[in-house]
């Protein structure tokens, strides 16, 4: 996604495991909507999935977006409705790996019940692309930005300003209006397209300009082996502008020996800690940053917390962050975008690698008081 979570299908091709990301950064991905799931489907009804996503998100979703917003959400609504009954491979991917990862704490009908929010709330990420047209009023007049004072203060030090969050919600299109409003802003990621060059160039035409139109200068895009990106960073902080970051990206093999082991979602994960090294290089003060969408599903939230320590090893600052993350997640689990991504979750640590391929046995985090309980993994053709 860009920036954070955005609308995922299944219909699009894998994305390999092993995309390129270095810190100080995180992985960009495409539109969660252009993000495969790993069940296979039937030839036809794959076709007829994916032309539907295209036309929603050329036509069918810029059109909506027009419309008064309460008529709009609600038709994302039912088109996530939609996806829920009948993309039942992706539906129970989702509902396999939110009780994989969080356990006894869902039982099968709340993880149905979130992998139902999981497809509403990607479809209503898309109008809030489409919403960012122009000076991108449309969308702001349904998202308060709290905590804008945290950043005022931080950028009143003069050294710029870190603004740290998952790939949760949608996070791109609250960057993007946090810039419209006067904030000087810059992403750091990499869009990532396993498909063919018509379709990256449709992805990029219909999403990612839409995003990319309200940052201050082009994406910072780390590669392995090459140091520039913080450099880029680097430079941005001393103009005393925004830099945006997410930290739950899986690390790519060669970059392993520069992650630490971190508790998040009840599981040690291996996660790049880029926002610390950054803030160090740079002195920055380092803000967690998260929109939360209300019942109605088009009022959002976008919360900026006040500065976090970076006092203490890389470590133990860095937990600090990934506390924050951890928090969101478990208070909205919904609104992360890797439950559609099993390759992501072996990645992170969440998932034994035999998740992907259907031999893994996972036991199941227990309740207090609980013993654990293995889940076979069931997944079917």
């Amino acid at each position: 996604m860009m920036d954070g979570a955005d609308p995922v299908p299944e219909h699009w091709p894998a994305r390999k495991p092993s995309v390129p990301v270095s810190a100080p950064g995180q992985r960009e991905e495409p539109p969660a909507e252009a993000v495969a799931g790993t069940v296979p489907e039937v030839g036809l009804l794959r076709k007829l999935r994916k032309a539907e996503n295209v036309a929603y998100w050329l036509v069918v979703a810029p059109l909506a977006a027009r419309l008064p917003a309460a008529f709009a959400y609600r038709f994302a609504c039912w088109r996530g409705d939609w996806g829920f009954r009948y993309q039942t491979g992706k539906r129970s991917e989702i509902v396999r790996n939110l009780r994989w990862v969080l356990g006894y704490e869902l039982s099968t009908e709340e993880a149905e019940r979130l992998a139902r929010e999981f497809f509403r709330r990607t479809s209503c990420e898309v109008i809030d692309v489409m919403r960012l047209r122009g000076r991108a009023r449309s969308l702001g007049k349904l998202v308060e930005i709290r905590g804008r004072e945290h950043l005022d203060a931080a950028l009143a030090m003069g050294k710029g300003a870190i603004l740290c969050t998952a790939h949760f919600g949608s996070s791109g299109s609250a960057f993007s209006l946090l810039h419209a409003s006067g904030f000087p802003l810059t992403s750091i990621g990499r869009l990532h397209w396993s498909t063919s060059s018509a379709e990256r160039r449709m992805w990029d035409f219909v999403y990612s300009r839409r995003l990319l139109r309200h940052r201050q200068r082009p994406m910072i895009e780390p590669y392995p082996g090459r140091f520039h990106a913080a450099a880029q960073a680097a430079a941005v902080l001393r103009a005393n502008q925004v830099v945006t970051i997410s930290s739950d990206a899986a690390p790519l093999d060669a970059d392993r020996t520069r992650t630490v082991e971190a508790t998040f979602l009840g599981r040690q994960a291996r996660l790049l800690p880029g926002v610390v090294t950054l803030a160090r290089l740079t002195d920055a003060p380092v803000l967690m940053a998260f929109i939360h969408r209300s019942a109605d599903y088009r009022h959002q939230v976008f919360e900026i917390s006040p500065p976090v320590p970076m006092q203490g090893e890389t470590a133990t600052a860095f937990g600090r962050c990934v506390a924050a993350m951890d928090a969101a997640i478990r208070a909205e689990p919904a609104y992360w975008i890797y439950w559609a991504n099993t390759d992501d979750l072996i990645g992170l640590g969440l998932l034994p690698a035999g998740a992907l391929t259907g031999t893994a046995t996972v036991s199941l985090q227990p309740a207090a008081g609980e013993p654990a309980a293995p889940l076979e993994d069931q997944r079917s053709a």
